[in-house]
């Protein structure tokens, strides 16, 4: 049994003669009654990755494993969509590209996702969030996912677009299509997470960039897994779907920091420092900021304290009207390590004006 559990004993049997002493009791009726509440409120997740990016997303996010969401690919590329290992795949735009992809043409890309969209919309009904990530810039992706967005955002969900632009060796037709993809997103979603691919060469200036394509896609992959196992996974510290719907819902354009840390000195402030000066976050400005989301993970070394001064370290950063909301969990094979997830909404960055 592990320590969490050993300390969750502990505490039920303390507080047993108390209960008893008040005339409280727990009984199978009870639980039976919360087992119906539970399920009755249980928070459908689905990830909808678009395009040949957002496809690798949820090809990565199925390998890795997330728990409690629906994985779909859609694509308008068949033979990409064949390779993507989820059982959910939306072949967009089946008589109008035939399954050869949208060349590079977003408008394309838009009129592929209208004509699948009752495809899309089975994945979409009865959903609380949908995520919908995609790379900016090509064609499918950047022509769909705005409209699988408005689709989600229309019917009542709470709708977090995560997406990449392009690396500026990639031309500056792409980064233009691209940029008016996110103009896009932004309208139809409620927070929009943005990774620019450029700062990727900063933390990997030497790998190629076929390497480098890798290296975003883990992150996005990262990224949205952190969210949703935030709503779906029990913590020492719980995030429920009403806390992150009071960060994200609204949020506009938001920036996500990532940090790992196993100094014996100070591995929170390593890890909280990794998370906010990567050069991923490039050149956002943080005192706009509307909110915080912060997951923290350790071994089962790990301390609600610690957990806690995490969020303090990221708030103090921050303007004083952020709301900030923390999580933490116990993941036995961080043994001796830290992992912090910080996503900031509200942000602001010249490089996309």
């Amino acid at each position: 049994m592990n320590s969490f559990a050993s300390l969750a004993d502990s505490i039920a049997a303390a507080y047993e003669p108390l209960a008893s002493g008040m005339g409280c009791s727990i009984t199978s009726e009870d639980d039976e009654e919360l087992r119906r509440l539970v399920e009755s409120i249980k928070i459908n997740i689905s990830i909808i990755g678009c395009g040949g990016g957002g496809s690798n997303t949820i090809h990565r996010l199925a390998t890795d494993g997330v728990k409690g969401a629906t994985l779909v690919a859609a694509n308008s590329d068949a033979r990409h969509l064949l390779n993507v290992s989820t059982e959910n795949k939306i072949l967009l735009g089946r008589v109008l590209t035939k399954g050869l992809g949208a060349g590079a043409i977003p408008e394309v890309g838009r009129k592929a996702a209208e004509e699948a969209k009752d495809d899309i919309s089975r994945y979409i009904n009865g959903s609380s969030v949908v995520f919908v990530t995609a790379g900016m810039g090509g064609g499918t992706g950047t022509g769909s996912a705005p409209y699988v967005a408005e689709l989600a955002h229309r019917n009542g969900a709470l709708t977090i677009g995560i997406v990449t632009l392009p690396f500026r060796s990639e031309g500056r037709v792409r980064m233009e299509n691209a940029k008016k993809g996110l103009e896009e997103m932004q309208r139809n979603c409620d927070t929009t997470i943005v990774i620019l691919n450029e700062q990727l060469l900063k933390l990997v200036p030497k790998l190629p960039l076929n390497a480098a394509f890798k290296v975003a896609d883990e992150v996005l992959m990262y990224g949205i897994k952190g969210i949703t196992e935030i709503i779906t996974r029990p913590g020492l510290v719980n995030v429920d779907f009403n806390d992150v719907h009071t960060i994200m819902k609204d949020g506009g354009m938001a920036m996500i920091g990532m940090g790992e840390s196993s100094d014996e000195h100070d591995r929170i402030k390593d890890a909280v420092d990794d998370a906010l000066t990567s050069p991923l976050l490039g050149d956002f400005n943080m005192t706009t900021a509307k909110g915080a989301l912060i997951r923290v993970q350790g071994g089962s070394d790990l301390t609600v304290g610690e957990a806690e001064r995490a969020a303090e370290m990221v708030s103090s950063r921050l303007n004083p009207r952020t709301r900030i909301i923390w999580g933490c969990s116990v993941e036995p094979e961080l043994k001796g390590k830290v992992r912090v997830l910080v996503v900031i909404t509200g942000v602001t960055t010249p490089s996309l004006t």
